[in-house]
Order: C-alpha cells, then sequence, then structure tokens
C-alpha cells in the first residue's frame, strides 16, 4: 500500500531543518490533545497517500518522529495525527517481575539520531526454515552469534544490549515523547508486529555485519509446519552458541509444539491436526485488520486499557513463548518472561515466522492498517555501525523493500478448516439452553461459563461481510503478573471442556504471558475481539439472532469479564 505523503502543514513553520537529536516534541507541561482522522478502508491508494478520505483533505502534521525530526517546530495544537514514539531521554529502570534480578535496559546514550534510509545494491537475504539450516549456513549462524556475545555489554550491537531492547520496550523502561506519565508498551495492540520486525531488521543486519556477509539471513522457526513443531535442533546443542539453559526441559525434541497449550493439563506432545486447525483459524479466516493487528495505540494513550488489546497473531505468538520458557524459574525465564526473552536465541528465530505471518496474512488478500497513527508510529534501534536511527512503521510494511524475503515452502493450515461438532438439525433436535449472566463475572479455572450474547444484525449481505467483519468483544480485567489462558466457544454447551482448535465451535484463546507493570497499577484491561463472520456461516447460525459465548478457563486466576458484545470491523 501506498505511504503517507510529505507533512502538510494548517500553519507556517520554520522547516529549515530536516533532522534533529532532540527526542521531544511537546513543550514542558503540555499534552496533545488530538484526534485521528480514520482513512477508510474503501479510500483508494493515492487517496490514502496524501491523507484524504472521502474526499476530504486532511492537512496534518503527520508523524511524532517527522516533528521531532524538524528543529523549531512548535507544538500544535490542531494536528490530528498523534502516532506514539519513545522518548529516549527519558528511558530509565524496567519495572521488573518478582524473582527477577535487577537489571538495565535502556540504550547506551547518544547525542545524534538519524532517520532511516532504505539500504541499496544490497542482495537479497532469504530466511529458511530453521529445521532446515544446515552446513556452511549453521556455521554461519552460530560464528554470528557467538561475535555477538563476545562484544562487550555497552557495545548496542552486544548480544546483552540486543537482549535488553526487548526489555526496554516492555516493562516500562520508555515513556511517550509529550506524554512523561505514559508509558510505552509495544505488546497488546498494533504497533506489536511493526515494532518487532524491526527489532529482527537490525538485529539480522548486525548478525550480518559482525561476519561481513550481507546475505546472512535469520532463520524462522517454522512452528505452523508438521516438519518445523519442534524446538529445532540447532538450538539444542549445549556446546553451541544458539544453546540457553533456560527452556522447558519437557519440551525438547522430538516433543511438538501445542499452539493451544495447558500448562495446567497433560505434559503431551502436541496434535499436529489441532496445530494446523488454529493456525487456519487465527490467520487465514481473520480479516479486518485490527483483529489481526491489535487495537490501536496512539501517543497519550494508557497501555493496557479497553481501548487496546492484541490480535490474532500475537495470541499465538503468547502461547509459543509460555511453551518454550522454563518452568522452573519465577517467571518462566527466558522465553516465558518478556523482560528475559530476548536472551534465548530462539526468541529471535520465533519471531522471525511471527513477522513472516505478515507477509502470509497479507498473500491472502487482506491489507496493512492505513491510519496515519500506525504508520508514522516510530521506534529507535542502533544499527550495525553503531548509529542510533529513527524508524517508521510505514517503512516496513514491504519486507522485500527492507531486503529481506522468506523461502517459500508449504502451508498445509491454508486449507485446514475446522469442521463443526453437530450439524443444524442435531442442534435442533437438543437445542442450546443457555441463558444471559449478569456482568461483571470472574473466571474460575475448571468452571466454564455460557452466556447469550446479542447480535446486533443478522443475515447480513456478502458484500457487508467482506467489507466488515463481525466480531465478538470480550472486555477483561487481569493481573498482567500471571500466565493466564482461556479459550472461547460458540455454540457449544454440552461437553464443552472437550472441545478443541479441531473443532469450528472453537473461535479463539486468550493468552497471557507472564508481565509485570508499576504496583499502583496491576490490574490491566484490554479488549480482546475475535472475528466471527466465516464461524457462524459454518456453524449455520448466520440467520440467528444471538449467539452462545462459552468460555473456558486453562489456567491463571482472577480474569473479570466486564463485557461482552458483538461489534463490527473494517476489512
Amino acid at each position: 500500500m501506498a505511504s503517507i505523503s510529505p507533512l502538510s502543514f494548517v500553519s507556517s513553520v520554520n522547516a529549515s531543518a530536516t533532522k534533529t537529536s532532540s527526542s521531544s516534541l511537546f513543550p514542558k507541561g503540555r499534552q496533545s490533545h488530538v484526534a485521528a482522522t480514520k482513512v477508510s478502508c474503501n479510500a483508494s491508494n493515492e487517496e490514502a497517500s496524501n491523507g484524504i478520505a472521502h474526499g476530504n483533505r486532511r492537512d496534518v502534521l503527520i508523524g511524532l518522529g517527522g516533528l521531532a525530526g524538524a528543529a523549531g517546530f512548535a507544538y500544535n495544537p490542531f494536528a490530528f495525527a498523534a502516532p506514539v514514539a519513545p522518548d529516549l531521554q527519558a528511558c530509565g529502570l524496567p519495572t521488573l517481575p518478582a524473582g527477577a534480578k535487577p537489571v538495565k535496559c535502556c540504550p547506551p546514550a547518544s547525542t545524534k539520531i538519524i532517520d532511516f534510509e532504505f539500504p541499496k545494491n544490497q542482495p537479497l537475504r532469504v530466511r529458511k526454515p530453521a529445521h532446515k539450516v544446515t552446513g556452511d549456513d549453521l556455521v554461519k549462524y552460530k560464528e554470528a552469534i557467538k561475535a555477538m556475545r563476545e562484544l562487550p555489554d555497552d557495545d548496542p550491537r552486544s548480544f546483552t544490549q540486543q537482549a535488553a531492547i526487548h526489555c526496554a520496550y516492555c516493562h516500562n523502561s520508555y515513556h511517550q515523547v509529550g506524554f512523561p506519565d505514559k508509558d510505552l508498551q509495544v505488546h497488546y495492540s498494533w504497533i506489536f508486529l511493526p515494532f518487532h520486525r524491526w527489532y529482527l531488521y537490525f538485529y539480522e543486519r548486525i548478525l550480518g555485519s559482525l561476519i561481513n556477509d550481507p546475505t546472512f539471513a535469520l532463520p524462522f522457526w517454522n512452528w505452523d509446519h508438521p516438519d518445523g513443531m519442534e524446538i529445532p535442533s540447532i538450538f539444542t546443542d549445549r556446546r553451541s552458541s544458539l544453546y540457553d539453559p533456560l527452556r522447558n526441559a519437557n519440551h525438547q525434541p522430538p516433543v511438538l509444539v501445542d499452539l493451544s497449550w495447558n500448562r495446567n493439563g497433560p505434559d503431551t506432545s502436541g496434535d499436529v491436526d489441532a496445530n494446523l486447525s488454529l493456525m487456519y483459524t487465527n490467520f487465514v479466516e481473520v480479516k479486518a485488520p485490527l483483529n489481526f493487528f491489535g487495537n490501536a495505540f496512539r501517543a497519550g494513550d494508557t497501555p493496557y486499557t479497553v481501548k487496546t488489546g492484541a490480535g490474532t497473531c500475537e495470541s499465538v505468538h503468547n502461547t509459543l513463548h509460555t511453551w518454550s520458557g522454563d518452568r522452573t524459574q519465577p517467571n518462566g525465564e527466558d522465553m516465558g518472561s518478556l523482560y528475559s526473552a530476548g536472551r534465548d536465541p530462539l526468541f529471535y528465530c520465533h519471531h522471525s515466522n511471527v513477522d513472516r505471518m505478515w507477509n502470509l496474512w497479507k498473500s491472502f488478500g487482506n491489507k496493512d492498517i492505513t491510519d496515519p497513527d500506525f504508520l508514522e508510529s516510530n521506534f529507535l534501534f542502533y544499527d550495525e555501525n553503531k548509529n542510533l536511527v529513527r524508524v517508521k512503521t510505514k517503512d516496513c510494511l514491504d519486507s522485500v523493500k527492507l531486503g529481506y524475503d522468506f523461502e517459500k515452502v508449504p502451508i498445509p493450515w491454508a486449507k485446514t478448516k475446522p469442521k463443526a461438532r453437530r450439524t443444524k438439525a442435531e442442534r435442533a433436535q437438543k437445542p442450546l439452553t443457555t441463558k444471559s449472566v449478569d456482568l461483571p463475572l470472574t473466571l474460575e479455572e475448571n468452571k466454564l461459563v455460557s452466556t447469550v450474547v446479542k447480535r446486533p444484525r443478522r443475515s447480513r449481505s456478502r458484500k457487508e461481510k467482506d467489507e466488515r467483519e463481525e466480531t465478538l468483544v470480550l472486555e477483561i480485567e487481569f493481573d498482567r503478573r500471571k500466565p493466564i489462558k482461556f479459550d472461547v466457544l460458540l455454540n457449544e454447551e454440552e461437553d464443552a471442556q472437550f472441545a478443541t482448535p479441531k473443532n469450528r465451535e472453537f473461535a479463539g484463546s486468550f493468552v497471557n504471558v507472564s508481565h509485570t507493570q508499576k504496583s499502583s497499577a496491576l490490574k490491566t484491561e484490554l479488549a480482546f475481539k475475535i472475528g466471527i463472520t466465516e464461524k457462524l456461516i459454518d456453524l449455520e447460525a448466520d440467520d440467528d439472532d444471538s449467539v452462545v459465548v462459552t468460555l473456558v478457563p486453562q489456567y491463571g486466576d482472577g480474569v473479570i469479564v466486564k463485557g461482552i458484545k458483538i461489534d463490527y470491523e473494517d476489512c
């Protein structure tokens, strides 16, 4: 899709300078009260790139990065867009979970920030499945990680500093430019995918530079294919630079990944068919961008509110984190806790596949978010030359333009649609008897909760369904420090606890990776959303006035369900 055009202004400003080392935008004590103007999914690429929707020109100041990059730019209260950005000067100590050793996660100080430029005249780096990495490719990978581990800890390219990036952006080290009292969090919102893409982009380039190989490409953990559904063997050699001792001892090869893993259930090898079905549910049938990426997160927003929430891509990603981490550690370190996940080389291989999911989702005909606040959101990373670089989401939408792509491998889950447990005729013989329950309610482990949810509309046309995805929205409150998982079923009462991702009634799962936040705000509120358009069609329930929603707690207690409703998201 087209990127946002050069800045246009609603008032005259001094635009003589184009770059600065300042990371602040607003004068002290002032905050931006701005409202983003929506760019319709139906707007043309040209209209979107020029900030025009429905024929109305949007003369806006777009992008905190763009504004911070122009010396002398004053705060403009009429700006429409408010993309989020980290305040480097305000980076501080992270808030860590109980049992974690104190650690500093902020990057080395710098007096200069440069704006990202696309690489020129470089070969395309092709990322391969990790279980296929052998020979010279494996030797180079080990050498590159070894070289990174040997760098001094204060070198921004070092293994220590690279791991700290995730900690800083996930554990309240950063605040938002212009909003010193607002934390910057890269999970549970639409910046999850672009942040991690940029993170891996620089990590990969640093590794390549350390072994003087511009073709070096980071492998991806192919956990969505039967051949890759175990921890790749290249990470299990104790003598290798790719090894990390803090992993779940019960999940070593040949144990298969369980993409719907219940940490309180039997710790058995995963079910291939269930994994493939879950992939279909989370990646094939989800059409609305906000249901895939996550909810909006704009400058001045507080993380962990009902305005934010993860998309289906992040939900699957979370399970892999908890499944891989060492259960004997206080917080499931390394992979099982966000502050420590970057210490395991497996983390980057895992996220390489998450990044691949973004490309695959778009290959199914879906489109990126066009909201300027998404496109202009920006982050800071050190590159292979120790330069501190400011990057924007709009520049990472096309991985090939960034200089890398993924080896084409089979995706069997693309056609593995789950099947309904009962037909409409069978349901008619034994109709659902669930009644609405009073909210809020608290979920308890091993105790199912079912309720009736009214649908605003039924029997929509195919065109209406293609344009707007019917979406189940659960407004929940929970303790971020606890690993949590509950499943969501549709029109399923009888033996609901036995439903699996192989069943069409299985709608999705909410999964929380052990995390922490400030002691004054231990409770987190999020909107958990699931696209249900295609599910209702397959369940022969598209003509029904309501749907029965069953919540199946798997692990973690204290989740409060404050609201359940059905809404619509633009596709």
